[in-house]
C-alpha cells in the first residue's frame, strides 16, 4: 500500500508539473520543511533556502506566463523542462526503492505525466493564440496556475485522489487529441 500511495504523489506532483514546473516542486518543499511529509532522498529539499528560491521561481513563471508572446516562447523550453521536473518528483516522492526501479518508474511515470501535460497545455495554448490572438491566454495561464496548485495540495494530502484524478486527466487528453485527429481527417 505505501508503494501505491508514494505512486500516486509522484504522478499528482508530476501532473502538476506539466501545468506549472516550480509550483510543485514549491509545494514538496514546504511539505518537507513542515514535516507533512518525510523525503528520504535529496533532503536538501526541505531546507528554507530552497524554499525561498522555488517561492522565488514560482512566482517568476506565473508572472511570465502573463506576457503576451513570451507564454509561447516559455512553452518551448517548458515542454522538457516539466518532463525533468516530473521525474524528479516521481524519483523523490517514490523513497528508496533501489536506483534501477526508482529512475524507472520515475522517467516513464514522472516525466510521461509530467511531458504530457505540458505538451498538451501548449499546444492548447498555441490554438488559443492563433484563434483569439493571444487575448484568451492570460485565462489559460490563471487556469493553469491553480489547477497546478491544487493538483499539487491534492496529492501532498491526498495521494490516492491524485492518481485518480491524473488517469482522468489523462483521459480527457487522449478524447481531446482523438477528437482533433478525427476532425483533421474529416477536413482532408
Amino acid at each position: 500500500m505505501e508503494l501505491a500511495i508514494s505512486i500516486c504523489l509522484g504522478i499528482g506532483l508530476a501532473a502538476a508539473s506539466g501545468f506549472r514546473i516550480f509550483l510543485p516542486l514549491l509545494a514538496l518543499s514546504t511539505a518537507a520543511y513542515f514535516d507533512v511529509i518525510q523525503l528520504s532522498t535529496w533532503e536538501w529539499l526541505g531546507n528554507w533556502q530552497t524554499l525561498v528560491l522555488l517561492g522565488v521561481a514560482s512566482v517568476f513563471e506565473i508572472l511570465a506566463y502573463y506576457i503576451p508572446w513570451f507564454d509561447n516562447v516559455l512553452d518551448t523550453i517548458a515542454v522538457p523542462l516539466a518532463a525533468v521536473a516530473g521525474t524528479i518528483l516521481f524519483f523523490v516522492s517514490l523513497g528508496d526503492y533501489g536506483p534501477w526501479v526508482s529512475w524507472s518508474l520515475a522517467i516513464i511515470g514522472g516525466g510521461g505525466t509530467a511531458g504530457l501535460i505540458a505538451g498538451s497545455t501548449a499546444a492548447l495554448r498555441a490554438t488559443s493564440s492563433a484563434t483569439t490572438l493571444g487575448i484568451a491566454n492570460p485565462v489559460f495561464a490563471t487556469l493553469e496556475a491553480i489547477v497546478s496548485t491544487i493538483f499539487s495540495i491534492v496529492a501532498i494530502f491526498i495521494p490516492i485522489l491524485a492518481g485518480v484524478l491524473v488517469l482522468l486527466l489523462g483521459y480527457r487528453i487522449y478524447k481531446w487529441y482523438h477528437k482533433r485527429k478525427l476532425k483533421k481527417n474529416s477536413l482532408q
